[in-house]
């Protein structure tokens, strides 16, 4: 079992919060252990989280992670909206003032990798192809069964459990940790095509096609995402370039859930495990990531009985900008889109409110990690 200062930690679940809460625990002199079901980090081909926004890279500076992504992400520019194809706001990053561009994007796999090639510098890796096959005990002193490939198992009563372990958290459930919320009407179809040619990646573009939205997204310099509300959006996409294939798919039903609080006892939620929303905004990896850089704070300041108290106000905020944002790229009734897109052009001359906007999308909207001076 990981170990410092005499604390044990069993850390479940190896993507992105998970990893980021080990490599935050160990350059503070905590080794924690770090358990997954998968069989290893993300594919490079299924790219998932795309968004590295400005609050996740001034959280992994310390650790060197941040030098990391910037060599190897694309720096976004500018922010395109536009309604069947003509143009009704373009947002210039370079207008926000802060040390970082609002968002680098990243394929989440990469990120993960880089992650890990930090964390292996401490001796730390993750125990894949682990299963939790049971929990027990109380919050306060939690048993937890694990596993192996090969059909060992093992029993292990840590001093501390975190589950990171996703949206289906066997840590939540197993806890009695209450995750309400609902699931809204709307789906979300996404496709990565990858050119015979390099490929503008300098921005991102919501197209409404009153009613549904088109999004075009970059993924590395020949692969753009595509992601909309219209299942054969497909059909709609005007292709930049001669598509070589079609390299990942993906659709989901967008819910907006909570857990009422992201600790119990000894057992602490982080990530998908304790929030779940749309994609909107490209928050959720970024949120997790924030989650599991303050727990590793509290702990190491012995404050982690306060985890849930400072974090649960960040998670309320995201979650209603993200319903906010998802409502409003979704809207289905003419007269309101209408309304959109006259109302739209104004942002371009209202710089309170794309300064909001950028601000909203750097991660910026929540309260600044306080062991960081300067830190926005």
């Amino acid at each position: 079992m990981g170990e410092g200062n005499g604390k044990s930690i069993l850390i479940a679940g190896a993507g992105p919060t998970g990893l980021a809460l080990a490599l935050e625990l160990a350059r503070r002199g905590f080794k924690s252990r770090l358990v997954a079901k998968a069989a290893g980090p993300t594919p490079i081909h299924e790219s998932r989280a795309l968004g590295v926004n400005a609050r996740t890279l001034t959280l992994l500076e310390a650790s060197g992670v941040s030098a990391l992504i910037l060599a190897k992400a694309r720096r976004l520019t500018k922010f395109k909206i536009s309604a069947a194809g003509k143009s009704l706001v373009t947002l210039e990053t370079e207008t926000f003032r802060s040390r970082y561009c609002p968002i680098q994007i990243l394929a989440q796999g990469e990120t993960e990798r880089l992650l890990l090639q930090r964390l292996s510098a401490f001796g730390i890796v993750p125990e894949w192809s682990t299963e939790l096959t049971a929990l027990s005990g109380d919050v306060k002193k939690p048993v937890v069964t694990l596993q192996y490939s090969d059909g060992r198992t093992e029993t292990v009563e840590p001093d501390m459990l975190v589950g990171a372990d996703g949206a289906h958290s066997a840590v939540r459930k197993a806890f009695g940790f209450a995750f309400p919320g609902n699931a809204i009407e709307s789906r979300f179809f996404l496709a990565d095509y990858r050119y015979a040619q390099p490929v503008d990646t300098g921005f991102i573009e919501m197209n409404f096609l009153n009613p549904g939205v088109l999004g075009r997204l970059p993924v590395n310099e020949d692969t753009l995402r595509y992601l909309s509300t219209d299942e054969d959006f497909e059909t709609r996409i005007e292709h930049p370039a001669m598509v070589l294939e079609r390299t990942w798919s993906s659709e989901s039903q967008i819910s907006f859930r909570h857990v009422e609080t992201m600790s119990r006892g000894n057992v602490f939620l982080a990530g998908d495990a304790a929030h779940v929303h749309s994609p909107a905004g490209a928050r959720g990896m970024n949120l997790g990531i924030e989650d599991a850089c303050w727990l590793a704070f509290l702990i190491s300041e012995g404050r982690e009985q306060d985890y849930s108290d400072l974090r649960m106000p960040a998670v309320k905020t995201v979650l209603k900008d993200t319903r906010r944002i998802t409502a409003f790229i979704t809207l289905k009734n003419p007269l309101l889109t209408r309304m959109r897109s006259l109302l739209l052009p104004m942002v371009n001359h209202i710089p309170s409110v794309s300064n909001a906007f950028l601000r909203n999308a750097a991660g910026q909207d929540t309260p600044p990690p306080p062991w960081i001076l300067g830190a926005q």
